[in-house]
């Protein structure tokens, strides 16, 4: 439920950001206000939420897991604690653990986001013109085979490593801290707002470089000869650094951050409701 709510309310910032990693590979206009006004033109305001289904079954199941593995597990750690807070590490590992299983569950519906955001940017003839998720799904088995369903897998998880450990070590522990320093509980919401909008400069900062990676690899078609342009992650890390430089990598950060930042507080916040609602972890 909270990474629904915030993928629902981010949607239009993605479409956008995804639009300018890939102007950024080929040369373009990087503008985020020049992407708005083509994806406008191309499809007015649905235009901004062209995926959508992909995007909430997506988080559906990486969100669901990558959340749910991680306070399981930091649960689990606790006890064995004997209650006391987890270090830095143990939270690491539950991120790493919980975002690297659900973002391998989670691939195929992220490639099928990924696919359908970039689609309008490729040639008429080039297009795949997906109807829906389970319509890319579907044609993807079909016309590609069942394994094409975790191309850019590698990536994939790698990125989402590093966004759950940029999120959740970096709240957990400003959570910890500002508790400590104000003597207000962790449910307190000022605690949680200003331990989220940290939270959500780390995300955005650490996970960029990765998810350039991974939209690059995930949009690719092959080539003319039938190569695919990239061998791999070493391979396209390489060629992107040769072709943008290492500030390429972290192109359209501004809009990146707009669209991660907030979707990593609206995450957190709606967590921390839910919880509350389910009566889950309250102390």
């Amino acid at each position: 439920m909270a990474a629904c709510t915030a993928t629902s309310a981010i949607q239009p910032i993605d479409m956008v950001k995804v639009r300018i990693q890939l102007m950024s590979e080929s040369g373009g206009n990087t503008s985020p206000f020049a992407v708005s006004r083509d994806i406008m033109k191309e499809g007015g305001v649905k235009g901004f939420y062209k995926g959508l289904d992909s995007a909430i079954l997506r988080q559906v199941v990486y969100g669901t897991m990558r959340l749910g593995l991680f306070y399981n597990i930091s649960e689990d750690m606790k006890q064995k604690n004997g209650g006391k807070n987890l270090s830095a590490g143990q939270k690491a590992t539950a991120s790493i653990i919980a975002g690297g299983v659900g973002s391998f569950i989670g691939t195929p519906a992220d490639l099928c986001l990924v696919r359908m955001q970039a689609d309008t940017t490729l040639p008429v003839e080039q297009r795949r013109n997906y109807t829906s998720v389970f319509n890319a799904l579907q044609r993807i088995v079909a016309e590609e085979g069942v394994t094409a369903l975790w191309s850019g897998a590698v990536p994939t998880m790698t990125r989402a490593i590093s966004l759950n450990v940029a999120m959740m070590v970096s709240y957990e522990t400003a959570k910890e801290k500002l508790v400590e320093k104000t003597g207000k509980p962790a449910t307190s919401f000022g605690i949680q707002i200003q331990a989220s909008m940290l939270s959500a400069f780390c995300t955005a900062f650490f996970s960029l470089p990765f998810d350039n990676i991974k939209t690059k690899m995930q949009k690719q078609k092959p080539l003319p000869d039938g190569t695919m342009p990239y061998k791999g992650m070493p391979d396209c890390f390489a060629k992107s650094l040769a072709r943008e430089g290492v500030t390429g990598f972290w192109a359209g950060l501004p809009t990146y951050y707009f669209r991660v930042g907030p979707h990593a507080v609206i995450t957190l916040l709606s967590l921390e409701v839910y919880r509350k609602m389910l009566g889950v972890g309250q102390k």
